[in-house]
């Protein structure tokens, strides 16, 4: 193949069965290889519709390629390569939604995966209830046949389903939610409601939501990372992706009529109660990370790598773990949570995932409530100290605020980035900052945010990072351990 050539596919697309909300990069590192595996291991028409809900950017890079793609592994001894060429194609929701409700609705399609992030699945993070509010889902409410918003395309695809006499389709969540099959289950019962009470019990009654729970790092793919596959294997691909060599997808054995791959055979596990290694991980993994982004972008550190190969950080992320979230954290069955933890540590410092603390930084209102405030809660609950926890907190309160220590503006991408700053602007002081976010009933529930030690607590940790700077706090923390 010539150096400049694009990559195409080499074999006929696989027949559709599964229609994929969200065609990112973590569903190209993750889904989408272990569908592949799967059907090479046992068979099966699993092909992949997926389709981008917002831009065509991911379709425009996946068409010229017959949507086969390259999958990067970056490990430290040196990178690996494997095209992957389960998705059979790939809608843009915006252009055409008739045909992605076409593609649903087809009797064919068993399951609607989805990795549309938090924010995608428009509700309240502090409730886990839909938002009224929302002006895509009154759009959605308003015109049910033209959908906008993952509530409604799901709730519009479902009663098309229902009035054809065709079978649900199971809907796999695979976004960091807590307990994401049955919050994605409420979601979707209240949408319904919301338009008719009897479609909302067929739903209840008919339709699987099982919960998972999905690893494996990836970092955005740049430029850099598509020049380097090309002057590796000698062609471009526009649509790769990066990753850790490290994966895990823990689901619910819950499938309507018992439909789907058997991603068994590729390595997934399946399991009666996923709740305890989703519970892992968002606390482990993606609370350690969202602390780690904050604190971290703010002492100056680009990467999660660069931020652990600082010791104070790792000494921080070693106290982190030990003493304010494995103690609130339910042990999963066969799991060290210490070693787990360890080797985390290992996995944040693989010098070839640069892995942006200002990618991870992003949406934190959407984040916080599931990644460190449940976290936070129970330690307070429990009369334990959580240190820690309240730093990361008040560090995404300071990022929040749309400027750094040497005050540069920060590129804070939040759907309430306004209302943040807002909160941040309106007062002079720590105490009264803290008061202004506390006040933020969408991450912060009533019961937490009127707290005499959270606010305490965070008030102090904001003051100091105020006044101190974030790596100082970080200094401080790691040498008192």
């Amino acid at each position: 193949m010539p150096a400049d050539a694009r990559l195409s596919r080499s074999a006929p697309a696989p027949k559709v069965g599964i229609v994929h909300l969200g065609p990112g990069a973590f569903f190209r590192a993750f889904n989408a290889i272990w569908t592949e595996e799967a059907m090479e291991a046992e068979g099966g028409d699993w092909g992949i519709c997926a389709v981008s809900l917002n831009s065509a950017g991911v379709r425009d890079r996946l068409a010229p390629q017959g949507c086969a793609y390259t999958s990067v592994t970056l490990a430290p001894e040196g990178p690996g390569y494997r095209v992957i060429g389960s998705i059979a194609r790939v809608l843009v929701a915006p252009e055409d939604p008739s045909a992605v409700l076409d593609a649903m609705t087809a009797p064919e399609v068993r399951i609607l995966s989805m990795t549309v992030t938090e924010k995608g699945y428009c509700h309240e993070p502090a409730t886990g209830r839909l938002r009224r509010d929302h002006p895509g889902i009154r759009a959605d409410l308003a015109n049910p046949g033209a959908p906008v918003t993952v509530p409604g395309f799901v709730v519009e695809a479902l009663a098309r389903r229902r009035a054809a006499g065709t079978a649900p389709f199971t809907v796999l969540c695979c976004d960091n939610l807590p307990h994401n099959g049955r919050t994605v289950r409420g979601v979707i019962l209240d949408m319904a409601r919301a338009r008719d009470a009897d479609l909302a019990e067929w739903i209840a009654a008919e339709v699987r939501f099982p919960s998972t729970m999905v690893d494996r790092i990836t970092p955005a793919t740049t430029p850099g990372d598509v020049a380097a596959l090309a002057a590796a294997q000698g062609y471009r691909d526009e649509a790769c992706v990066v990753h850790e060599p490290f994966r895990q997808w823990v689901i619910e054995d819950d499938f309507t009529d018992g439909a789907r791959p058997a991603w068994e055979a590729a390595g997934v596990q399946f399991a009666r109660d996923v709740a305890p290694f989703e519970t892992m991980k968002l606390r482990c993994l993606n609370g350690a990370h969202s602390a780690l982004a904050y604190l971290g972008y703010l002492s100056g550190h680009e990467t999660i790598a660069d931020t652990v190969a600082d010791d104070a950080f790792a000494d921080f992320c070693r106290h982190l773990w030990t003493h304010e979230i494995i103690p609130a954290v339910p042990q999963p069955e066969g799991v060290d949570l210490a070693a787990y933890c360890a080797a985390l540590l290992e996995r944040f410092r693989n010098p070839a995932i640069r892995h942006r603390t200002w990618q991870i930084a992003m949406d934190g209102s959407q984040k916080l409530p599931q990644r460190l405030l449940g976290t936070l809660a129970d330690g307070l609950a429990a009369g334990r100290a959580v240190p820690g926890l309240l730093l990361a907190v008040a560090a995404w309160m300071r990022y929040a605020g749309g400027t750094d220590e040497a005050g540069a503006p920060i590129d804070v991408r939040d759907p309430l980035a306004g209302r943040l700053r807002a909160a941040w602007d309106g007062a002079e002081d720590a105490e009264g900052r803290v008061a202004a976010f506390l006040a933020i009933e969408d991450v912060f529930p009533r019961a937490l945010a009127a707290d005499p030690d959270l606010r305490a607590g965070l008030s102090a940790a904001l003051d100091g990072i105020c006044r101190h700077g974030a790596h100082a706090m970080v200094r401080r923390l790691a040498g008192t351990t």
